[in-house]
C-alpha cells in the first residue's frame, strides 16, 4: 500500500496540476496521521507524529486559517495557505508563500527572472530612475527609500525561508504556528501593496 501510494502521488504526475497533488495528499494525511505516517513534499510516504481523532486531525488547520480571516489575510495568501502550507496534521513545516509573490512580480512584468535577479530587476529603481513595479510615486528621497526597503524585505524572506531548503533539501527547521502566522501576515502586507503598485511596461 505504501508503495502504491508514493507511486501515485509522485510530483512529476501532477506538473500540470499542482493544486490536485495537494488536496490529494491533505486527503491522505488525514487518515495516515492516525498511524505515524504522512505523504511529504516529495510524495513519498514518511513518519510523523499521530492524532488520536479526525477532528484533532482537522482542527490545527481549522484553527490557523480562522486566524488567517480575522486578521484579514490577502486573498492570494488565503488561497495558497489552503493548497500548501496549513497541512491537516501538525507536522514540522516549511513555509514558501514568498513563491506566490515571486509568481505575481512575473505575471506583472512577463519577467522570467527568479529571486534575487527578479526582484532587482522589477522593483529597484535601476539605470532608468523608475522602477518596473512601483509601490509609490518615487518622487521624494522617503518614497525611494521606502521602495528599496519593499525590495530588501522580499529578499530577506526570499534568503531566509526559501534558500537554505533549497541549497540542501535535507533541512526541514520545524516552524511554529506563531512564526507562520507573521510570515503570512508580512505576505499578506506585501501583496496589498502589489494592488496599488504601478506597472511599467
Amino acid at each position: 500500500m505504501i508503495r502504491f501510494i508514493s507511486e501515485a502521488m509522485a510530483p512529476v504526475r501532477y506538473t500540470q496540476h499542482p493544486a490536485v497533488f495537494s488536496r490529494r495528499r491533505d486527503d491522505l494525511n488525514e487518515v495516515l496521521v492516525h498511524i505515524c505516517l504522512r505523504v511529504n513534499e516529495e510524495g513519498k510516504v514518511a513518519g510523523g507524529p499521530a492524532a488520536s481523532t479526525l477532528d484533532q486531525a482537522a482542527r490545527h488547520a481549522n484553527s490557523l486559517r480562522a486566524e488567517l480571516r480575522r486578521r484579514g489575510t490577502h486573498p492570494q495568501v488565503l488561497a495558497y495557505c489552503t493548497r500548501e502550507i496549513l497541512a491537516k496534521n501538525v507536522l514540522p513545516r516549511r513555509p514558501g508563500g514568498h513563491e506566490v509573490v515571486f509568481d505575481r512580480l512575473r505575471q506583472l512584468t512577463d519577467e522570467q527572472l527568479d529571486g534575487s535577479p527578479l526582484i532587482d530587476a522589477v522593483l529597484m529603481p535601476g539605470s532608468t530612475g523608475t522602477p518596473r513595479v512601483a509601490i509609490n510615486t518615487g518622487t521624494t528621497a522617503t518614497e525611494t527609500g521606502e521602495q528599496k526597503g519593499f525590495a530588501m524585505l522580499l529578499k530577506g524572506l526570499g534568503s531566509m525561508y526559501r534558500n537554505p531548503t533549497a541549497h540542501d533539501p535535507r533541512l526541514r527547521r520545524p516552524v511554529t504556528d506563531e512564526e507562520l502566522l507573521e510570515l503570512l501576515t508580512t505576505l499578506s502586507m506585501i501583496h496589498r501593496r502589489l494592488d496599488h503598485a504601478r506597472v511599467q511596461p
